[in-house]
């Protein structure tokens, strides 16, 4: 048994297809098939049931493919090692965000990373919270950067930095005359929403009455904040913006938002990862550098949170 192998069992589970897996791996269909097959001879076993399209993996196969993810990581971080004991800060970060996070946090950090660090590269994709999971469990990024908690299985999740929801008007509403508004002011028919899908939605649909959230006739879905702003701007309603998407309004535009009274409505925003992550200190040098561009107040740190990399 080889690493080699581990890594093509790998990328046929991945593929579901042995000729995408063979071009994944930089090698011919033939030989990463005769080694497939040479790996089950050897253990026995019927990893991949061929008489199916697309391949699947057997019950008994996905169990040892699980093992070979845990081998293949392990044996990568040994190269990592190496490279934290020659103080080489080089590599490739793939990154996943979400798109209410994406415009108003990259230009904070990527510049002034990059800088620090030019042997560094950032791939950066903007996905919802679901792809980034799948992603990460599949090992296609090395990190995502999402609203937590999420509880899932397997992932880690690092809180980086914490930010309030502001209520966001048209000129004229009637809102406007209020110093602060209260979440059962969001039950009205002018609530611009995001798209399903997007996990900003269902934050703001847990804020409000979801009974009769539900019942509402929505006049327009967005797939972006900026596009629910543009549309207040132009017609009669509110929508919900998070803390860091208000930074850069217009004074005029600045004068339309409205916190909440009481207990103000929050979200966390993290670093997740999976549990064997790679990468440990860029990932560290990442976190530190995205905290560091952050409001202080609005930091893991200010809200009493200490975060380890272990």
């Amino acid at each position: 048994m080889t690493i080699q192998q581990l890594e093509y069992i790998i990328a046929v589970d991945k593929h579901r297809h042995f000729g995408q897996a063979a071009e994944s791996c930089f090698v011919t269909q033939p030989t990463l098939s005769a080694q497939v097959s040479k790996l089950e001879k050897e253990l026995e076993v019927i990893l991949f049931d061929r008489s199916k399209m697309p391949v699947i993996t057997t019950e008994i196969g996905a169990q040892i493919i699980e093992q070979a993810k845990r081998v293949v990581s392990e044996s990568k971080g040994i190269y990592e090692l190496v490279a934290q004991l020659k103080g080489d800060i080089s590599g490739v970060i793939k990154i996943g965000i979400i798109p209410t996070l994406a415009p108003y946090l990259l230009h904070r950090f990527i510049k002034s990373f990059l800088e620090k660090y030019p042997n560094v590269k950032l791939q950066v994709e903007e996905t919802v919270t679901e792809e980034i999971i799948r992603k990460l469990k599949n090992d296609e990024l090395d990190l995502g950067i999402v609203v937590t908690p999420l509880n899932e299985n397997g992932i880690l999740e690092k809180p980086i930095f914490y930010e309030k929801f502001l209520a966001y008007m048209s000129k004229d509403h009637e809102l406007l005359k209020k110093e602060k508004i209260g979440v059962k002011d969001l039950n009205t028919d002018d609530l611009w929403m995001l798209q399903q899908g997007h996990c900003f939605r269902d934050q703001v649909i847990n804020l409000c009455n979801q009974s009769k959230f539900q019942k509402l006739n929505f006049h327009y879905e967005s797939g972006s904040l900026e596009g629910l702003r543009n549309m207040v701007n132009r017609y009669t309603g509110i929508t919900l913006l998070p803390e860091l998407a208000t930074s850069e309004l217009k004074e005029e535009e600045k004068s339309r938002l409205r916190r909440f009274e009481g207990e103000e409505p929050i979200r966390e925003v993290s670093i997740v990862l999976t549990r064997s992550f790679l990468k440990k200190k860029l990932v560290e040098l990442l976190y530190k550098e995205i905290s560091d561009s952050i409001p202080q107040n609005m930091t893991s740190k200010a809200h009493g949170k200490v975060v380890k990399f272990r």
